[in-house]
């Protein structure tokens, strides 16, 4: 990781003399990094594939090329150590510029699919999973003593608009639990937290966002790993410097942190 932050430190030197295609340099950068992504990734996950999936990300968004290569990497090893593959249609992480305090950064983000995948890895749970309610559905919800949750979607004509979104999970080899957000519940929840809501991820992926949402609510009283429960803690966060643990890098402070109680 050493020669890579110095690598970093002498671009940003010559930056103010020589023009740099952003492209080019960052393809340089990740090449630099073939070793620590290597090391970062799990087993099953292609050092190359994942390589080529990152430099795609960059090159597709000029938003991301403008913001400071130091939080791109960071995001990017972050994304390589969950073993997630950022901004594919895969949906399991995202690599997103963010604007703190006027400066262009990028922050990281955990997709509905990658936690879904992240649980899976964990072990801990069976089962995990999320669905939208829709109003002419037939749905009950008991948080009593006994919790029960009933959702018969209808079958047959218009189901109508969606009014709200539940989580599930199951525990092995028994024992389970669940959360229900109404639509209007999720909708202020991202307006609140996230910076980017208009125009943003949430509004080309609602549905997902909205999961996502529903789940990370839920994983805050699960039986984690404490890899998931970091992971979970620094999701839709921006991380300046990098280490052979992302997860152990503090998060800029400008990041949102709704989770941080997640570890208390």
């Amino acid at each position: 990781m050493a020669n890579l932050k110095e690598t970093l430190k002498n671009n940003e030197a010559k930056g103010s003399n020589i023009s740099i295609n952003p492209s080019y340099a960052m393809k340089q950068l990740i090449v630099k990094m073939n070793g620590e992504i290597g090391l970062a990734l799990p087993k099953e996950l292609s050092s190359e594939r994942f390589q080529k999936v990152s430099l795609t990300a960059f090159n597709s968004n000029p938003k991301l090329q403008n913001c400071e290569p130091m939080t791109f990497i960071a995001a990017m090893m972050q994304s390589a150590q969950l073993g997630l593959e950022p901004n594919t249609p895969l949906g399991q992480a995202y690599l997103i510029p963010h604007k703190v305090k006027g400066i262009d950064k990028v922050q990281f983000q955990i997709g509905y699919k990658g936690l879904l995948e992240l649980a899976h890895r964990s072990g801990k749970l069976k089962t995990l999973y999320a669905h939208e309610v829709k109003e002419n559905d037939e749905f009950d919800i008991d948080y009593g003593l006994e919790q029960k949750l009933i959702h018969k979607p209808l079958l047959k004509g218009d189901r109508g608009e969606v009014i709200g979104y539940y989580a599930v999970y199951h525990l092995d080899p028994s024992g389970y639990s669940f959360v229900f957000m109404t639509y209007d519940e999720v909708e202020n929840h991202g307006k609140k937290y996230s910076n980017n809501f208009e125009g943003g991820i949430w509004e080309k992926e609602f549905d997902s966002m909205a999961k996502k949402t529903v789940i990370k609510k839920l994983l805050k009283y699960a039986p984690l790993s404490i890899e998931m429960q970091r992971a979970v803690v620094f999701d839709e966060s921006i991380k300046q410097s990098i280490d052979s643990d992302m997860l152990l890098v503090d998060a800029m402070d400008e990041s949102i942190e709704e989770d941080r109680g997640l570890l208390n």
